[in-house]
């Protein structure tokens, strides 16, 4: 099947963001679901999207849609996904993915289950310049890879309500900042052998700076530091014993790069030209492995399999700085899962 059927759960900031990526793109966007039928209203009429529904049970329930966008607050991925897998949709859910990753292995059973595709909308790796670099390391041209460095680092609202700083919202600059030079560590060296993290906590007890040092297979190390209370340069460098790939501010959204050899040459200089956010370019993904009736992902640059076991190096850095999420239990489910 292609050229799927889109509806979006949620008409947050990021939702307007993957809509209007969506409407560029020409893909099909066929309905919305918000918790109340003003503001699906609302949000249909921006997008002209057909169908507003009062709620998301009735967005899943629609027989016109294929494939749901979750946009909602981290600790809401997980029953929102669940819920749209549930009613026979496949789901690109926001990253992260889900709060823990006894989360994340419950959709990923679900999906398997259904026979449905489930995703992270980790929009980065399936950015062009990104897949350019994964391009770049696969034929070897920086040589062995030895590190890994990346920031991400913004000044966001300090108030202790908002969902930045609320940990029943999933705050916290890990979940929601520290994702992305996470997920791209990962890409780029694969699993953590051991992980050192370090955090500046605020009165919520939510995280307000989060710094990692990972070793990787081969004795490669990576270093990141993210941040909601200072602005920093967002770039990202890796490092490789040939040359190094040095990506430009903003590194984790459509930018440039170069790659320069270790005598200081110049070898390869990269632009991004992107319609848009960019954010369809996962959008286009998820239509792929639908397509390609990969469930489990394999088409994708990130697979469920790899969502997954990035939540567990999420849980490792919370648990040895100290961030607890009330509302999910001892399994790592939340409350309402039980």
């Amino acid at each position: 099947m292609t050229g799927l059927r889109w509806g979006i759960l949620a008409t947050g900031g990021i939702a307007a963001s993957f809509a209007s990526d969506l409407r560029t793109a020409g893909l099909d966007l066929q309905a919305v679901g918000s918790r109340s039928q003003e503001s699906a209203d609302a949000f249909a009429a921006r997008f002209d999207i057909p169908r507003a529904h009062a709620s998301y049970e009735s967005l899943v329930a629609d027989p016109d849609i294929d494939i749901v966008y979750v946009a909602t607050p981290h600790p809401m991925h997980h029953d929102n996904a669940r819920l749209a897998l549930e009613h026979g949709k496949h789901v690109l859910v926001e990253k992260a993915f889900t709060v823990t990753r006894a989360q994340a292995e419950d959709l990923q059973r679900l999906a398997a289950e259904k026979g449905l595709i489930a995703m992270e909308a980790m929009w980065t790796r399936y950015l062009p310049h990104m897949m350019r670099i994964r391009e770049i390391i696969a034929d070897g041209t920086l040589g062995e890879i030895r590190s890994v460095m990346a920031d991400h680092t913004q000044s966001l609202p300090t108030d202790p309500a908002h969902r930045l700083n609320a940990l029943e919202l999933g705050g916290g600059a890990l979940l929601d900042l520290g994702i992305y030079p996470v997920s791209f560590i990962w890409d780029v060296l694969g699993e953590p052998v051991t992980i050192q993290a370090s955090a500046r906590l605020v009165e919520t007890g939510a995280d307000a700076e989060v710094a990692t040092i990972m070793t990787h297979a081969g004795g490669a190390i990576s270093t990141s530091l993210s941040s909601s209370r200072t602005a920093g340069p967002n770039t990202a460098t890796v490092l490789g014993t040939r040359a190094r790939i040095e990506i430009d501010r903003v590194w984790y959204s459509p930018t440039s790069f170069r790659v320069i050899g270790a005598d200081g040459t110049v070898l390869e200089e990269y632009a991004s030209q992107v319609d848009g956010r960019g954010m369809q370019y996962q959008a286009f993904a998820a239509e792929g492995a639908v397509a390609a009736a990969a469930p489990a992902g394999g088409v994708l640059a990130l697979p469920i399999a790899e969502s997954v076991a990035i939540m567990g190096t999420l849980d490792e850095i919370r648990r040895q700085v100290g961030v607890v999420y009330p509302g999910v239990d001892d399994a790592g489910l939340g409350a309402e899962a039980r």
